[in-house]
């Protein structure tokens, strides 16, 4: 958040602009950085217990490491919860405010908007795009108007055109008939696009709430538009307390030790840290099969948490069993 409040105070006009855009930056990182947090509570908690030799007592009277772990193992599973139910809807409620052409699917780096309708087709590229209230506003866009034969009928050309609820609008814009002689007007046309529906066409997955993705991923499979990615998301939002669990297993794992004194914590901590790169890599590595295809998204997600959850289970085992 640091980092984000100097690299963002040169683009808000005040201080507190910035800082609050840095805010809404770090809860986007919230799923990054989660996993990672769970990781290091963990093995930093159950390094505490066997510094003040709690561990050792609660061996003594003979609990397993998997009831020693319990109670880690709740807490992330609380911690995915209110991440996906609570943190995610309130950072994407934080986003999408002041939403631009960051957080669109672009095109060769443009917006691409079109409209087919009984009357005939309306077709607008623009440069960028930002919103200021309900209204949608597209910086240095063209309008491509045409009939139901595609017959192009008129084009439009302004530095700011803006859609509504009532339509597409444009001041001192430069428009183009069939006859190909320019007139400098103010222009509007009625359309069926609506800045929410352009919202929910061209909007990244993580910028949909959880709550709202089920009912968005029907929508857009009833006009054919491909939604791997929203499933990918969906499915990784659903199951982030699989993947917390996962990562609270893997610190009870690291944090296996018969060592009551001497205990190398920088060692085993260091290791943990390249093992959660590994296991990030592997994270994205199965996200991007999933995404593209290769693997159905929800096999492509829940199998990195199962595989961990897998592996570090056996450690422990074979460790309590030595």
């Amino acid at each position: 958040m640091a980092v984000t409040f100097v690299e963002r105070l040169p683009s808000n006009p005040t201080a507190l602009a910035a800082l609050a855009e840095s805010w809404t930056r770090l809860l986007e990182y919230v799923p990054l950085f989660l996993p990672l947090a769970v990781f290091m509570g963990t093995l930093l908690a159950s390094y505490n217990l066997t510094k003040s030799s709690e561990n050792i007592i609660v061996a003594s009277a003979g609990l397993s490491p998997y009831q020693m772990a319990r109670p880690f193992l709740i807490g992330a599973t609380l911690i995915g919860i209110v991440a996906t139910t609570i943190i995610n809807p309130y950072s994407v409620s934080l986003s999408t405010k002041n939403i631009t052409s960051d957080h669109l699917v672009l095109i060769d780096n443009s917006i691409w908007l079109r409209e087919s309708s009984e009357n005939g087709y309306i077709t607008m590229n623009a440069t960028g795009m930002h919103k200021s209230g309900n209204i949608l506003l597209f910086d240095n866009a063209t309008i491509y108007v045409q009939d139901s034969k595609f017959k192009l009928i008129q084009r439009v050309q302004a530095d700011t055109i803006t859609l509504s609820d009532n339509g597409i609008n444009a001041t001192g814009a430069t428009t183009w008939n069939t006859s190909g002689i320019p007139k400098k007007q103010d222009w509007h046309i009625d359309t069926l696009l609506t800045p929410q529906t352009v919202l929910d066409r061209y909007l990244q997955p993580d910028q949909i709430s959880f709550w709202d993705l089920p009912e968005f991923i029907q929508k857009m499979r009833a006009v054919g538009v491909p939604v791997r990615g929203h499933l990918v998301q969906f499915w990784t939002l659903l199951f982030l307390p699989l993947t917390m669990i996962a990562m609270a297993t893997l610190g009870v794992a690291f944090s296996q030790t018969r060592q009551r004194r001497n205990y190398s914590f920088g060692v085993k901590f260091g290791m943990g840290i390249i093992t959660c790169f590994a296991v990030y890599f592997l994270v994205n590595m199965f996200n991007a099969l999933g995404a593209t295809g290769v693997i159905p998204p929800l096999l492509a997600i829940i199998a990195p948490p199962l595989i961990i959850i897998a592996g570090a289970g056996v450690f422990i085992t074979s460790f309590d069993t030595i």
